[in-house]
């Protein structure tokens, strides 16, 4: 054991515990953390432009990867602008550790400089937070939140650090051991008696169906996932969040669910009579209106990590509380031995699928395709034919988020990087500098829009710093396109402060932080320029500003309040 000051403990601590990045931004309080870190070579800490985009990317650096993205911001203001940031990783149970600064200990509670109540103020929206009052406590606290933060359902945890705790001198003992909390021990294993029955249940099935969250993606199960499915040959569906958890190309896929899915999950979802929900939590967005969903009657299976989450928007009749991977490691088991014993209802799969097939018939992603004007859905197939769906493609949030979600097929985890739970625009450019420090050399991709991007636009700046080159598709519209698109349908074509009237020239502002700009308003330059973005400037951001149709919408569409098979699915419906 050697002595050494709260930051140098801080520091080292973190290094031991596996990091390799950390984002932030300096600020007084947490200036000896800043010292300490200058002082070491262990893990490299990239410096952002704003405290929000250092946990974005940290968020997105985990979301892409297996490890634990860490921020560090300073108090009062450092860690208000991180607020938006925890929140967002919060919805999504990203796993990550959020350091911020505090006044001294002295001084908490008389309104000093850059105070504020970082405990109070996260509460809502961390899975746990600590306030350090002990400098003797501070390793234990650091590894108790990577520890809660990466168990169970994941999620952000905060860990306020007064600034006379950085600078104090104790022992430093090195892990010894796991950690172990009296009063947290998550459950993992799924109780065998709940998988039988659900077991039982899939068995009796004449229409099944899959529906698949992001717990399968967070929890690594996306091997079980598609045993699972290859078994009961029963059709796939992912959420939002889960989307790359089931191969978005195969022939059990039936595309995602909800507000702007596909006609054939939608039906499928409302006309099944046994649903397995697998890491899924029957979102507002997912399922509609919960009495229309409630109508058919159906059998539900339920496995997820969190309980809470539990037939809490729908009932459901068999819930499993568990690890994913592991209660499909079981279930997969007994239902591979069930079906040895029966081999099942094969005909009533078939006429199933049969009605599928005539859903699917539909084409609810068909869209009318221009030789004058770029079609924003025409850009993101683009995209996916030049990478080969291969990409990691981050995204910000509205309009071109759910047509990169329709079009983009996914079919891998951990890929498709967007903010699901919150909504969070200006994420998409941080999200890809987490991406890319995370998986270096792999190809990156930024869908957003004229709005979104300007919302952390200054990260172009961090990208120079640290010579990263993600590929940023702007589908640039000239209106803030989903609230457009609701004030077409919704509000009498009444379009209030939607229309963005004073833009950049993106290319030019692009250029002057040192990346490559190209300006794109032909259909016909579309895959050209994705192209050229992805292989002669390889190594270099590059901006690509496509001009794109002012008046398309997202298709299919269930309104707010409605039922799953009350769909939208095109201009002649409005």
């Amino acid at each position: 054991m050697s002595e050494l000051n709260g930051a140098d403990i801080l520091v080292r601590t973190l290094a031991d515990e596996g990091v390799e990045h950390v984002f932030g931004y300096p600020g007084g309080a947490v200036l000896y953390i800043y010292d300490a870190i200058f002082k070491q070579d262990r893990f490299q800490h990239i410096l952002v432009r704003h405290e929000q985009a250092a946990v974005h990317a940290a968020d997105a650096y985990s979301r892409s990867s297996q490890k634990v993205g860490v921020a560090l911001v300073t108090s009062g203001p450092g860690v208000t602008n991180a607020v938006t940031g925890i929140a967002t990783a919060y919805l999504d149970s990203i796993p990550m550790v959020i350091i911020s600064g505090q006044v001294s200990t002295q001084a908490i509670g008389e309104d000093a400089f850059q105070e504020c109540d970082a405990i109070g103020i996260t509460r809502p929206c961390v899975k746990h937070n600590f306030l350090v009052r002990d400098v003797r406590d501070l390793a234990d606290t650091i590894r108790k939140a990577f520890f809660i933060a990466t168990t169970g359902r994941p999620g952000p945890v905060l860990i306020d650090v007064p600034k006379d705790i950085t600078t104090a001198i104790c022992k430093y003992t090195p892990k010894r051991g796991e950690v172990k909390m009296r009063s947290y021990a998550p459950v993992t294993k799924g109780h065998q008696g709940q998988i039988k029955k659900a077991v039982q249940i899939l068995n009796s099935a004449e229409r099944p169906l899959i529906y698949v969250g992001g717990g399968v993606v967070l929890g690594n199960a996306e091997n079980e996932l598609s045993e699972l499915v290859k078994l009961t040959g029963a059709p796939c569906t992912t959420t939002l969040m889960g989307l790359g958890a089931y191969p978005g190309t195969a022939d059990q896929y039936i595309g995602m669910p909800g507000m702007h899915g596909t006609y054939e999950a939608n039906m499928t979802m409302q006309h099944c009579d046994v649903l397995i929900a697998v890491g899924a939590r029957f979102d507002d967005r997912v399922i509609g209106n919960t009495r229309h969903f409630s109508q058919n009657p159906r059998k539900i299976v339920h496995i997820d990590i969190d309980p809470s989450v539990i037939s809490k928007r729908v009932k459901v009749d068999v819930p499993i509380v568990g690890c994913v991977k592991d209660v499909l490691v079981e279930f997969n088991e007994l239902y591979a031995q069930s079906r040895q014993e029966s081999p099942g209802n094969q005909p009533a799969l078939n006429d199933w699928w049969k009605q599928i097939n005539i859903w699917r018939g539909k084409n609810s992603l068909s869209y009318a395709k221009s030789d004058e004007l770029i079609k924003p859905q025409y850009v993101v197939e683009s995209l996916w034919e030049v990478t080969g769906g291969n990409a990691f493609v981050t995204s910000d949030v509205g309009q071109h988020q759910m047509w990169a979600a329709q079009y983009y097929k996914f079919n891998k985890p951990r890929r498709w990087i967007n903010s699901g739970g919150l909504g969070t625009m200006g994420v998409g450019l941080p999200y890809a500098m987490g991406v890319q420090m995370a998986n270096p050399g792999q190809d990156v991709a930024v869908i957003t829009g004229e709005g979104s991007i300007q919302m952390n636009i200054q990260e172009l700046s961090t990208c120079k710093q640290y010579r990263l080159s993600p590929k940023v598709l702007c589908l640039n519209n000239r209106y803030l396109g989903m609230v457009r698109q609701w004030q077409q349908i919704d509000y009498g074509s009444r379009y209030s402060e939607s229309y963005v009237d004073a833009l950049p020239d993106f290319v030019k502002l692009v250029e002057s932080y040192g990346h490559v700009g190209l300006e794109i308003d032909k259909p016909a330059d579309v895959v050209p320029a994705i192209r050229e973005a992805f292989t002669t400037h390889k190594d270099r951001l590059v901006f690509l500003n496509f001009i794109t149709d002012q008046t398309e919408n997202v298709f299919p569409m269930v309104k707010a309040g409605r039922g799953l098979t009350e769909m939208l699915l095109g201009p002649d419906d409005l």
